[in-house]
């Protein structure tokens, strides 16, 4: 068997809407982390053997396989292939296992699975939006099989089937900003990310010639659960999830380098970690979001292994309700669930969501010593992503 092992993984800061990454061309941004894995690890960018990239809205500046364009972008070698998939909120998880599974099939030794999206610049729902004038993705025939409702709603019925509260979310969301908060506080992302140096633009969005460096997460906000409890429900008029418990809209980009442990000892480098599993796996439409309860089943299940053998756990912030069912399904100790930070804090850009927290994972396992870390998202359609990694 082919011990597929992660080199290094690093990310962007995370961008608030309209903040300081929103003047970077996607393909721009994720080029910047593409390339600093080549840069932090000295490798030869001709070795690598596929990047496979996760993109959400691939419509506009993400569009034409935004991946290939990113490396071309940053100056990397046009004889390295790439391809860029959507499984939406979890597509950059879902490149990690992509290319992981090209590495342990033995196709290619090397790979760099990665993920981008601005969402100041390609709004989400942008490639299906009706004023495209192409149609909408949804057939008629569809709705003869499942009732469509939207993440919101798939979130807010979450909460009713799990019996989570107002106050419940709204905890949630206050401790995910706490522990951001303290994250950054005692420098615990040091190493993971790559600041980015943006363009500066004038009031119609045209570069002025000089730049702005963004060096920190901009999703962190100081409340307080009494200023929490005074936000109004965005789904329903007595909802439980409103702006201070859900994912941000964000933009970013994350990138992990992968090869066989044969490659990394033959080219001098360290393993830090080995993708044990991962899954994908399909659940409910309806309720959409509990992908991260099947996947997290399916990872224990299929190594032999308890859920107290877990060290780490990062779940996607989406909407406080998904993670909290999520904590209440498999017995997960919430102490050890995103514990600097999540989405709500931190920001969800979608695409790059996934190698994000792998990212997130492997440096908590490290500071930490643990052993195991599980990585899950939910994602639209009724999808979740799961990754099991082991420090090494």
């Amino acid at each position: 068997m082919t011990n597929v092992v992660i080199v290094d993984a690093v990310r962007t800061p995370i961008g608030r809407r309209g903040g300081g990454l929103s003047s970077v061309h996607p393909a721009e941004l994720l080029g910047i982390v593409q390339k600093a894995l080549i840069d932090r690890t000295g490798i030869d960018p001709n070795i690598v053997g596929q990047v496979v990239t996760g993109c959400v809205s691939q419509v506009g500046e993400q569009s034409f396989n935004i991946g290939r364009t990113a490396w071309l972008s940053a100056g990397l070698p046009m004889g390295v292939a790439a391809t860029t998939v959507d499984t939406q909120c979890g597509s950059s998880q879902q490149a990690t296992g992509m290319a992981a599974a090209l590495i342990g099939s033995g196709m290619i030794d090397i790979a760099i699975a990665c993920g981008v999206e601005v969402m100041s610049r390609v709004p989400i729902g942008s490639n299906s939006g009706k004023k495209l004038g192409l149609g909408v993705p949804i057939p008629r025939t569809y709705f003869g099989r499942y009732e469509m409702t939207s993440q919101f709603e798939g979130a807010e019925r979450i909460a009713d089937k799990w019996g989570i509260t107002r106050a419940d979310t709204d905890a949630f969301g206050f401790a995910s900003q706490q522990r951001a908060a303290q994250a950054w506080a005692e420098d615990r992302y040091a190493g993971q990310y790559v600041e980015v140096d943006a363009p500066d633009v004038d009031e119609e969005g045209k570069p002025t010639g000089t730049t702005h460096r963004v060096s920190r997460d901009e999703g962190i906000r100081e409340t307080t659960l009494e200023k929490l409890a005074t936000l109004k429900p965005v789904a329903r008029e007595n909802g439980v999830h409103t702006a201070g418990n859900a994912s941000q809209i964000s933009d970013g980009a994350a990138a992990v380098l992968m090869m066989t442990e044969e490659k990394a000892a033959e080219l001098g480098l360290t393993p830090r970690a080995r993708i044990v599993d991962s899954c994908l796996v399909g659940v409910d439409p309806v309720l959409m979001l509990t992908g991260p309860i099947d996947a997290t089943q399916r990872l224990l299940q299929r190594n032999n292994l308890a859920i107290g053998d877990i060290d780490t756990f990062e779940i996607n912030e989406a909407f406080a309700s998904v993670v909290l069912a999520w904590a209440k399904e498999v017995g997960a100790d919430l102490a050890k669930t995103n514990p600097n930070g999540g989405a709500i804090a931190l920001g969800h850009p979608l695409g790059a969501t996934g190698a994000f927290l792998t990212t997130k994972a492997l440096y908590e396992l490290e500071r930490t010593g643990g052993r195991y870390g599980i990585i899950s998202m939910c994602c639209g359609g009724g999808i979740g992503t799961g990754t099991l990694i082991e420090r090494i």
